[in-house]
């Protein structure tokens, strides 16, 4: 399966909350935001700029996106996506949304990760 990606803009951090806490006004805006609750946390996607340094958070990560959209039901997609990157010890926060998936790789693996997902085949599109 070949796939095309593209960079989405800025550095991002992944924060972490308390379950009970509210969505945050800082979470949104600008670029790529994701927010999800379980039961023991609330997690936030966004742009790192926007976290506060209290706030407990991994920072400096790049986002990757792939073009869609798929089929709801497609299968492989994460996997085609994941598994050169494992395979190679670079690790990924993957976040689906209903048109796609977007890929967080920690900043000091850009170059890696870049390199990795070429090779597997798959294609960087200018944004």
């Amino acid at each position: 399966m070949q796939l095309n990606l593209q960079m989405v803009a800025g550095r991002y951090a992944v924060a972490r909350l308390a379950a009970d806490a509210a969505i945050p006004a800082w979470a949104d805006g600008a670029g790529f935001v994701a927010i999800a609750r379980a039961e023991d946390e609330l997690t936030v996607v966004c742009l790192a700029e926007r976290v506060p340094v209290e706030v407990e958070a991994a920072r400096d990560w790049i986002c990757l996106r792939t073009l869609g959209p798929f089929a709801f039901d497609a299968t492989g997609i994460v996997q085609a996506l994941i598994a050169p990157l494992s395979a190679n010890g670079v690790g990924v926060f993957v976040v689906c949304t209903f048109d796609g998936e977007h890929l967080l790789i920690a900043a000091k693996d850009e170059v890696l990760a870049r390199g990795l997902l070429a090779a597997a085949g798959h294609r960087f599109t200018a944004g």
